[in-house]
């Protein structure tokens, strides 16, 4: 019996050496909203080389985000908690909008960086990893990267990216440089490319914007079409250099976008009194779709069967998904599901101000709960402190719950709160034991 159990092992082994962990190309887009892609809909914005790499993934286009604001989205996605539990809920400690990298921000990296993360347990697992573009917390090094273009020192403009945030506007040379050398060592990698794309300043080329001018756009939205494509097309860029090096078939692609976007001048969304110029309400920083909602999918070239999924997905559920299909067990204690196993049929999250983080009182600028199961879309409003005013210049702020039938009112318009107490009731149970208030 035990000899016989040794032959079984001395097979089975070379055959378990000879299976790699795929490499993962974790691609992030920034402020763009979830309609805004060929693959989503959209007839006039042009994302052929996202339209391709969304045809052959696992696609989940009722995907959300945990928190509708670029620091506290990708610090979900990098620890795979929500906001609450990591700490980091708004971009800054201060109200004023100091940079982030001062000394009242310090305990909040620092409560971040006590949390292994992905890319930590990448870099542990044997992958180089590499950062570009969007990082807030410190520099590539303090988050765990191998390799990265982010110093994250605030005395040389540290804050949300610095010196990465050139990746893809000006080009793909250092992560071209970081492909050749973990090919050369033969090493798996984990590549973080969060562009500054199509985030503002809107200033895309001028050939695509051209392409834009005859559309009957606004011209904010024009502009803002033409940054999608910019954005796409250095994903093409990226995909062209993967599969160059003859490593495509074994590359996991990974997309979400950070949180959402509406361009200010968008017709659908009249400006109130007092708002930011940038763009519209109830799109970025909100709990509506408008803010939260992103496709999310998965795409593996003869390991991933292309299928367009029913269910939600939540930015949770990045983490575990991608050490599944790495073939690594997820640490215990993560609240996200392994999405090529599991079916998720409700999501949720919460929106925080924007400014004026309080470092260990994550629920003091807690502005929105909100959850989604089915068709129906629920939000409850809380009294944080926001001393921007970003969320109290319109006239659906302050409403206590808000309940919306997204099959009959995709705008969410009319709130029909009133007419399902045990609905309300039920889902308002769910966020107390999701966002345990102390």
């Amino acid at each position: 019996m035990n000899r016989l159990f040794s032959i079984f092992l001395g097979l089975l082994f070379p055959l378990l050496a000879q299976a790699e962990p795929p490499n993962v190309v974790f691609i992030l887009s920034d402020d763009q909203g979830w309609e805004d892609y060929g693959f989503m809909g959209n007839e006039v914005v042009q994302t052929p080389h996202l339209d391709d790499l969304a045809e052959t993934s696992l696609l989940f286009k009722k995907g959300y985000v945990v928190s509708p604001l670029c620091r506290p989205s990708l610090a979900s996605m990098v620890t795979g908690l929500p906001p609450h539990q990591h700490g980091v809920v708004g971009n800054d400690v201060s109200p004023a909008r100091k940079l982030a990298r001062d000394a009242e921000d310090r305990p909040v990296r620092k409560a971040f960086h006590e949390h292994p993360g992905l890319i930590r347990f990448l870099v542990e697992k044997g992958y180089l990893a590499h950062q570009s573009g969007k990082w807030w917390e410190g520099s590539a090094k303090d988050g765990g990267f191998t390799h990265g273009m982010t110093h994250g020192d605030p005395a040389k403009g540290g804050r949300h990216g610095d010196l990465g945030l050139k990746i893809g506007r000006d080009g793909l040379a250092p992560i071209e440089a970081f492909l050749d050398e973990a090919q050369a060592e033969e090493k798996p990698f984990f590549l973080w490319y969060a562009p500054f794309l199509p985030h503002t300043p809107h200033n895309p080329p001028a050939e695509i914007l051209a392409r834009y001018a005859d559309k009957g756009l606004t011209e904010g939205t024009a502009k803002y079409y033409a940054m999608c494509e910019w954005f796409d097309q250095t994903c093409g860029e990226l995909i062209a250099s993967i599969q160059r090096r003859g490593l495509e078939e074994n590359t996991l692609f990974v997309y979400v976008c950070d949180n959402g976007w509406l361009a200010a001048d968008d017709s659908r969304m009249p400006l109130p009194e007092g708002w930011w110029p940038d763009y519209a309400p109830k799109s970025k920083g909100s709990p509506y779709e408008l803010g939260i909602r992103t496709p999310i999918f998965f795409s593996w070239k003869g390991k991933i069967e292309p299928q367009r999924a029913d269910g939600f997905a939540s930015s949770l559920d990045l983490f575990p998904t991608i050490l599944s299909l790495c073939g690594f067990e997820a640490p215990e204690g993560l609240p996200g599901i392994d999405l090529t196993t599991e079916t998720r049929t409700e999501v949720e999250g919460a929106a925080y101000s924007i400014h004026n983080m309080t470092p260990g009182k994550p629920f003091e600028t807690l502005q929105y709960s909100w959850m989604r199961e089915g068709n129906w879309k629920f939000l409850r409003r809380h009294d944080g402190i926001d001393t921007t005013k970003y969320l109290t210049v319109h006239d659906w702020d302050r409403v206590p719950v808000q309940l919306f039938d997204l099959s009959k009112d995709p705008d969410e318009t009319i709130n029909v709160a009133a007419q399902h107490p045990d609905l309300v009731k039920r889902f308002q149970a769910t966020l107390n034991q999701t966002f345990p208030r102390p």
